[in-house]
């Protein structure tokens, strides 16, 4: 969706509502359909076996699971299916992930082109058609508002405009990412600067003339920055942690290494307080190519240390881009020493060029920028791409801890029967990746069947 007109501070894209009525409930008290309600004519509540709320690629596969095993479910989507894709995604985006991994329970990639990168309207499309496909019980339009435990202490009970809903089990599927990360310090950017959010950021053109400060430097704030070169703007970018690591090695894509090296296996739990690492940096523009801020630098780019603060008119900087430089470079050495070790076995000789094809680091010099004078600079814009935090205001359940994170194992909550899905790092991973939500999917469908069998 075009953004008309420069955007403010935070500002989001207005989403059109689609109210959709409440299917006829019917009129026998016997087991519904899988996408029926049961009413309750006591309490008048719409009862249902499962809630799932949020229809993108995690709910959905959600759905799958549970149809393959005959239980009763909704979908309760505030928008509409694969939001997301649809409105928070900038023009040229496309898939991360080679096509062939564009993939859900039941419908695997049935295109010609395997090794390429869809735009990110054909993933969009791939889900809508996924939805209708597996019939989907969805419910577009309808938003929660609040969840809490019935009073009789055996179900939930969901808020919607709607009306009430009860439900034995609910799985929470309202995506991995769902506030955008904009400091306070946002509030003393000059007026005559426009701010935007990378889900709000769309193209080049979209922004006034002048150079861009980028804050961010992960898939978002790489990718973004890129673009903003290439079509010849100049740019900031504040560095933040990431991971370094190339988008082929030795005849091979990424994703092939990290599925054969078991990097999709290791879970949250492998880490020091399930701190995960950073995120790596992918894109798939141009048939895919290798991109980090390193790169960004030699190009063009000028690379700042962390964004601490706004005053006066000025950027205030940390002294740490080269530190979160080196530590990107040692984790792609250690991504290259794991693949050649890999390589160097009998059954993988066949299948990556013995060649070894890595690029060494790029020869950049950063000098440190304690601060900078963004009106001195002719920066207009900057794009905050600072990473994302959880929205669960509405969860009234002790299943948020004091910082607002899911308190979770593989989904699996305190309460019993509620669930989790789709986060990133939820347990690999691949908890959140379009590719492989169904693996996490299908093993809160069975834990469900574990507490109540049909």
């Amino acid at each position: 969706m075009d953004i008309d007109g420069p955007p403010g501070v935070n500002m989001r894209p207005i989403f059109d509502r689609h109210t959709v009525p409440v299917p006829g409930r019917p009129k026998s008290r016997g087991r519904p359909a899988l996408g029926g309600a049961r009413v309750s004519l006591e309490s008048l509540y719409e009862e249902h076996d499962t809630v799932i709320i949020g229809g993108g690629q995690a709910g959905l596969a959600m759905s799958y699971h549970l149809r393959q095993r005959g239980r009763q479910h909704i979908v309760l989507e505030r928008f509409t299916v694969a939001e997301r894709w649809r409105s928070e995604r900038w023009d040229s985006l496309r898939f991360q992930l080679p096509n062939r991994w564009l993939d859900l329970p039941g419908k695997p990639y049935a295109g010609t082109e395997p090794d390429g990168f869809v735009h990110h309207s054909e993933v969009l499309r791939f889900v809508v058609d996924y939805a209708a496909e597996i019939e989907a019980p969805v419910r577009t339009g309808v938003e929660v508002t609040g969840l809490s435990r019935d009073d009789r202490g055996a179900a939930y009970h969901l808020e919607t405009a709607n009306g009430p809903i009860r439900a034995r089990h609910v799985v929470i599927a309202t995506g991995p990412f769902q506030r955008p990360i904009v400091p306070g310090y946002s509030h003393a950017v000059p007026a005559s600067i426009c701010q935007i959010d990378a889900t709000c950021y769309r193209n080049p053109q979209q922004l006034p003339p002048g150079a861009v400060l980028v804050v961010g430097s992960g898939n978002s704030g790489c990718q973004i920055a890129d673009e903003l070169l290439r079509s010849g703007r100049r740019v900031f970018l504040a560095v933040s942690r990431h991971s370094r690591v190339p988008r082929r090695y030795r005849g091979q894509d990424l994703i092939w290494w990290y599925e054969n090296l078991g990097r999709f296996d290791v879970t949250i739990d492998s880490f020091p307080n399930r701190r995960y690492p950073p995120s790596v940096i992918l894109t798939g523009m141009d048939g895919g190519y290798d991109l980090d801020p390193r790169r960004l630098g030699v190009e063009g780019a000028t690379l700042l240390g962390r964004l601490v603060g706004i005053a006066d008119g000025t950027a205030v900087l940390a002294d740490d881009a080269v530190d979160a430089l080196a530590a990107a470079d040692r984790s792609y050495a250690g991504f290259l020493e794991a693949a050649d070790h890999l390589a160097a076995t009998t059954s993988m000789q066949s299948e990556v060029d013995q060649q070894d094809r890595s690029v060494p680091p790029l020869p950049f010099q950063i000098e440190s920028v304690p601060a900078l004078k963004l009106s001195g600079e002719n920066v207009r814009t900057i794009v905050w791409a600072s990473g994302y935090g959880y929205n669960y205001d509405w969860v009234n359940l002790k299943i948020i801890d004091a910082n607002g994170t899911p308190v979770q194992q593989r989904g699996v909550t305190p309460c019993p029967g509620v669930y989790f899905l789709g986060l990133h790092w939820m347990h690999t991973f691949r908890s959140a990746v379009l590719s492989f939500v169904g693996r996490d999917a299908a093993y809160i469908a069975d834990h469900i069947e574990s507490l109540a069998p049909i």
